[in-house]
């Protein structure tokens, strides 16, 4: 590929969060929409936690690795809105007041007995990817934050309309990321678009957005054979 500008390259980021995000899968647009069941909500509520708990973790790998104080204080940030500050503070702790919220059972949701093999593999796929990639490569596969607004407003709306088993305190999780998300993907955004310098780093920033948007992908494909097409694989929740 020829060098693009960095308008250029923003522009192809935007373009495969518009043709690969996750709000485009069946299985998103049926939880918004009111078509999945209680027990369909829960499961994706369940697979979900997964991916919440390991994003602190996939954070941590990267600011082990980060070369300047600057830098680290901003990624720092990310591990305290997920981790909190204290117990029962944090995106980890109020992902827990939905699936409680839910009905299930949380010491079940945090022993991860319940999970699908796809929805493990993937998200220990994505923090290795941020671990063992280069810096400018894990930073950029944070991008789908980029997108994620839309979609948050999009489902708390859509829940709330159509499922009586929600509240706006079970939806708790999503209210501080309308603000969380912008500002990180900002940062993110300003770094990629400064230091993605040669075609060859331009491609591997498109690639890792191309990588993340597939296992958010990935983790919805998994849960839509599982719990719509009815192919629950041995050891996963059974509602």
């Amino acid at each position: 590929m020829t060098l693009l500008t960095p308008d250029q390259l923003e522009a192809q980021l935007r373009q495969i969060g518009a043709e690969r995000y996750h709000n485009r899968h069946p299985f998103h647009r049926k939880l918004h929409d009111g078509k999945l069941d209680k027990a369909q909500v829960q499961a994706w509520a369940l697979n979900r936690y997964y991916y919440q708990a390991r994003i602190p973790a996939k954070d941590a790998t990267l600011l082990a690795r980060l070369p300047t104080a600057e830098l680290r204080r901003e990624w720092r940030r990310r591990i305290e809105d997920h981790d909190g500050t204290e117990p029962g503070t944090g995106g980890v702790a109020r992902w827990l007041m939905l699936t409680d919220g839910l009905g299930l059972d949380r010491e079940y949701v945090e022993s991860l007995d319940g999970l699908l093999p796809a929805t493990r593999f993937s998200v220990d796929a994505y923090v290795n990817f941020v671990r063992d990639q280069s810096i400018l490569a894990a930073i950029a596969s944070s991008l789908t934050e980029l997108f994620s607004p839309t979609i948050i407003s999009e489902r708390v709306s859509g829940m709330l309309r159509h499922y009586d088993f929600v509240s706006e305190k079970t939806l708790a999780y999503f209210t501080p990321r309308l603000t969380q998300a912008p500002r990180d993907s900002d940062f993110a955004l300003a770094y990629v678009r400064e230091n993605a310098r040669t075609p060859k780093q331009q491609k591997e920033v498109l690639g890792a957005l191309e990588f993340k948007c597939s296992v958010l992908w990935t983790m919805l494909d998994a849960l839509d054979y599982a719990y719509v097409e009815g192919h629950i694989p041995p050891g996963a929740f059974v509602p």
